[in-house]
């Protein structure tokens, strides 16, 4: 039924109808100026209005309620069999299939699905429809300036605010990067500081995906290569403890204290085996020692930092470990500011430590070979970094003097000519060899705090930048700082080559120079008189005795005994006989 009423109303009760016609102006009002306000006012000079037809509106921003994520587990079960079938009895489902299978409507059924499906497959092997059409089409970013921008702030959420020590990310462009968190200051560590590192993942940034809690704060930690669930760390007391994410937050193992470091462990490396269970750490108390996390009761090998020819232990405070240079070969940067070339698999024991690289005036906080060129490696420390050939004892490019103290640096994993530098100022420069030296290509003011660690994701598009007041800002690098350029590969390569070969030109110069000025000493050296009063003598007397005379430096010894009175007695003696030999002449005369 349908339910409506109508309205009824008669034309004239709409009103009258409206009839517009063109009329003359007609004056409603005449205002004239009143001189006397006109001469109270000063003309304005220039007079610019703006009137605009929209009402104006201010621009604002607020801040909005963060949202937490939390992580529930769902138990799925198995679902659409009859109420009479238990799907956890593995006869009745078998039983209930087969009768299944024999009913004629499945059979039927699977005949019409069968043919609807011969022809989708049909399709598909016509046309590819995962096909990649621009496949090694790369775009050109060259023509864009470089940027990063802020992406997410892992914030310690301790009561105690730490510095960030280590950040390490999970291989393979994983989103998960575990921070350790330390007061690295001597005898400053607060009471109730906390002591607990974590495990953070980008899609929830605001709460720990996992907590690493051991009996002393860590100072480094690191994923293992093999199993992403598997956390090696090093302690402030010395101890190289091993986490796994799926037993909790207590460590699964720790080092005995008789076998460990003396001093904190400031970096460690996952070695490659088959395994994946042996490891090596650094420490200041001059050793590196090598682990095994199926047995760490006891340090499967150990070797003292000592420069060749030297007593002296050195300091390590710094690793780099990269298999493609050598599987048994790596390098320590020491607190002393040189750099060593290691061999584990040396044939002497004390061929271990190779060329040491000096060139830096305090401790080496960042070490990192080349990812492209294993041959060529960075390092960092005082004020400046630098490049260098390990064939080589002096860098290929030092880097200009900054103002502020350098604290970490690293190769970017995805460009060969491309690496980054944190500063204590709270800054990180980006330097691009590709297309200048003399500067970097990019610096970002991270923080006010000090940058005190800092890592680059596998894929070199995230960075993770550790403060001094236990932040943690992850970083997305613009695709200009990520995708290689046309050639960059080649033109990086020639670069190098040119300065080694510039390098060793230099030192075969020097190496002349010193040929040169030896020689010249050896020359002036035998022209010199070196001949003494005392060797004339001794000739001269043994001359006069074979030629049986008095010699003259006999003569001289008589001289040199005789009184003086007996030499003034002679002298005017002499004089007498001249002066009368004088007047004899003058009376012949």
């Amino acid at each position: 039924m349908e339910i409506y009423h109508q309205y009824v109303r008669l034309r004239k009760q709409f009103g009258r109808a409206p009839k517009f016609v063109d009329e003359g102006a007609e004056m409603l009002a005449d205002i004239r100026p009143n001189e006397e306000h006109a001469a109270e006012c000063v003309p304005k000079n220039p007079v610019v209005t703006v009137t605009q037809c929209v009402p104006e509106m201010s621009e604002h921003e607020a801040n909005t309620v963060a949202v937490t994520f939390a992580n529930k587990a769902i138990s799925h079960v198995e679902g659409g069999w009859p109420k009479d079938v238990d799907y956890s009895e593995a006869e009745h489902t078998i039983r209930y299939r087969k009768k299944v299978e024999k009913d004629e409507d499945y059979i039927h059924t699977v005949v019409q699905l069968g043919a609807c499906i011969e022809t989708l497959v049909k399709q598909n092997n016509a046309i590819d429809i995962y096909q990649e059409y621009f496949a090694g089409f790369a775009a050109d970013h060259s023509a864009e300036a470089p940027s990063a921008k802020t992406i997410a702030v892992f914030k310690d959420p301790a009561a105690v605010k730490r510095g960030v020590s280590s950040v390490h990310w999970l291989p393979d462009s994983g989103t998960k990067a575990v921070v350790a968190y330390s007061i690295l200051d001597f005898q400053q560590q607060p009471a109730g500081m906390s002591l607990s590192s974590y495990v953070w993942d980008l899609g929830n940034p605001n709460v720990p995906d996992a907590e690493l809690l051991a009996p002393s704060q860590l100072v480094v930690a690191k994923f293992n290569v093999k199993d992403d669930n598997i956390v090696g760390a090093g302690q402030y007391n010395g101890q190289f403890t091993c986490f796994d994410t799926r037993k909790g937050s207590s460590p699964v193992d720790s080092t005995p204290m008789d076998v460990c470091h003396r001093d904190p462990i400031y970096d460690l490396a996952w070695l490659q085996s088959k395994t994946g269970s042996e490891a090596m750490t650094v420490s200041t108390d001059g050793l590196v020692l090598w682990w095994d996390i199926r047995k760490l009761s006891e340090a499967v090998e150990s070797m003292p930092l000592r420069e060749k020819g030297s007593e002296t232990l050195l300091g390590g405070v710094s690793l780099e470990y990269d298999p493609a240079a050598g599987p048994t070969k790596f390098m320590v940067g020491c607190e002393q500011g040189s750099v060593l070339s290691c061999n584990l698999k040396a044939k002497n024991p004390a061929d271990r430590v190779g060329s040491s690289y000096v060139g830096h005036h305090g401790p080496v906080y960042g070490l990192k070979r080349n990812p492209f060129f294993p041959k060529y490696f960075m390092s960092v420390g005082d004020w400046t970094c630098r490049i260098w050939n390990e064939d080589l004892r002096s860098p290929l490019l030092v880097g200009p003097y900054s103002l502020s103290y350098l604290t970490a640096g690293t190769w970017s994993p995805s460009r060969p000519g491309v690496f980054f530098t944190s500063q204590s100022d709270g800054s990180l420069s980006c330097w691009d060899l590709f297309y200048k030296h003399n500067e970097p290509t990019l610096r970002v003011q991270v923080s006010d705090q000090s940058l005190t660690s800092f890592a680059i994701q596998d894929s070199g598009a995230v960075l993770g930048c550790g403060t001094a007041d236990g932040c943690c800002c992850v970083m997305q690098l613009s695709d200009s700082l990520v995708e290689m350029a046309q050639n960059e590969k080649q033109g990086i390569n020639t670069m190098f080559e040119r300065e080694t070969l510039r390098e060793k030109n230099f030192e075969k110069a020097q190496k002349e120079a010193k040929v040169k000025a030896r020689k010249e000493a050896a020359r002036h050296a035998e022209l010199a008189d070196n001949v003494t009063d005392d060797d004339l003598a001794a000739v001269e007397d043994v001359f006069f005795k074979e030629a049986g005379l008095e010699s003259s430096s006999s003569q001289r010894l008589l001289a040199a005994r005789r009184p003086a009175g007996d030499e003034q007695q002679r002298s005017s003696r002499d004089n007498a006989d001249e002066e009368g030999h004088g007047g004899a002449a003058g009376v012949e005369a």
